[in-house]
């Protein structure tokens, strides 16, 4: 659903003067938007259970497997891949082999599996609009993501908050975005499936639209870019 860029918090009706701008760039989420990823309360409790752990022993785990993330100091980078991976073995007390099919089981389940959909929808988007991807993360996920998916060759800007030092929904991320796609705010759409990150999007004046199923999102871009565009004042 797009929310205007004024009224960010407001899903009812907004009074104010429509302005026809052009479009010229669209900006995707990955985790939830271009990839299906399934809650992390599964893929913890499957092996709290395999392991015997109790809940605070899970509750242990970083962020994105809970939402201790102290500082966002796991999305900003702060928080090497090696870094990542031995605050993981250490919370579960994992070592050996099956502290390696706990990583790999946690890559699978991080990257999910790709919206086929909607990736053919940002692919077919160039060379018309330039198109990006701006994703909260952990280190090492561009690696894994690249592996699986490709994007690189899917969209012309990856901003990954781990190598920025900036996360959603900080307006300094959305401003980088913008920067780094050449544009004005007023001239991009932003998908994404969290409401605090659309709405500091829309603050800055970018068009964002909350997603929450793929053709819904897809005919709510269409009409943006059917229509021009508009900003709120």
């Amino acid at each position: 659903m797009p929310l205007a860029p004024s009224q960010a918090t407001s899903f009812g009706a907004v009074s104010a003067i429509v302005t026809t701008v052009t479009i010229r760039a669209i900006a995707f989420d990955l985790g939830g938007v271009l990839e299906d990823v399934g809650p992390a309360e599964d893929f913890t409790f499957g092996w709290s259970a395999r392991l015997g752990l109790t809940e605070a022993q899970a509750a242990g785990l970083p962020w994105p497997l809970t939402r201790a993330d102290p500082g966002d100091q796991v999305k900003t980078g702060a928080v090497t891949e090696a870094q990542y991976r031995q605050q993981c073995l250490d919370a579960l007390g994992l070592a050996g082999g099956l502290a390696q099919e706990f990583m790999t089981s946690f890559w699978n389940w991080y990257c999910g599996v790709l919206d086929t959909e909607l990736a053919s929808f940002a692919a077919r988007l160039r060379p018309r609009y330039r198109t990006a991807i701006l994703s909260n993360s952990v280190a090492g996920a561009r690696n894994q993501e690249q592996r699986r998916f490709g994007f690189a060759d899917l969209v012309d800007v990856i901003i990954y908050s781990d190598e920025a030092g900036l996360a959603k929904p900080d307006p300094q991320i959305y401003r980088l975005l913008c920067e780094e796609l050449g544009v004005d705010p007023a001239e991009v759409v932003f998908l994404d499936n969290r409401l605090p990150n659309v709405e500091a999007a829309c603050e800055l004046g970018i068009h964002g639209i909350l997603h929450e199923h793929t053709a819904t999102s897809i005919g709510a871009i269409e009409a943006l870019l059917d229509q021009g565009g508009c900003s709120h004042s």
